[in-house]
């Protein structure tokens, strides 16, 4: 079972960046690698339970449902449900945020565990890590949170 870990420093304060990402429904106003949302089930993208459908930049479709959401310590957890990676069984993901107090800008960490097929599990990880934990990491460090 892979355990995959990215970490970043994004330079906005920590209540900025949360608000940015927070709303599950909102991946694709920050992510570049994710180009639309939409909600199957839950009234607002914050509600824990609540379902989305990713479409990915390169057309394909993910569900994922929000399984935590932790207002006081910047933190939720989702899991992937539909998968469009071949030989990926079972992916849980967290995002946390910590506020670095001296230059008031936001340590952010990603990670995730999940069960494959061991001839796929190099190429998950590769996706995971550069096309989504990355990515959306660089991404957040040079766009507007304001």
């Amino acid at each position: 079972m892979p355990r995959l870990y990215v970490s970043g420093i994004v330079p906005a304060p920590v209540e900025k960046v949360w608000a940015k990402i927070r709303d599950f429904n909102e991946m694709p106003s920050w992510h570049p690698n994710v180009e639309k949302s939409s909600l199957d089930t839950g009234r607002s993208g914050a509600e824990v339970g609540a379902v989305r459908r990713l479409i990915l930049a390169d057309g394909r479709e993910a569900l994922e449902r929000l399984i935590a959401l932790d207002d006081g310590d910047h933190t939720f957890t989702y899991e992937l449900m539909g998968s469009p990676f071949p030989g990926l069984r079972r992916y849980i993901a967290s995002l946390r945020l910590a506020p670095i107090t001296r230059s008031n800008h936001t340590f952010l960490e990603w990670w995730s565990e999940y069960d494959a097929d061991a001839e796929d599990e190099a190429g998950l990880t590769h996706t995971f890590t550069g096309s989504v934990y990355e990515s959306g990491i660089e991404a957040l460090q040079g766009c507007s949170t304001g």
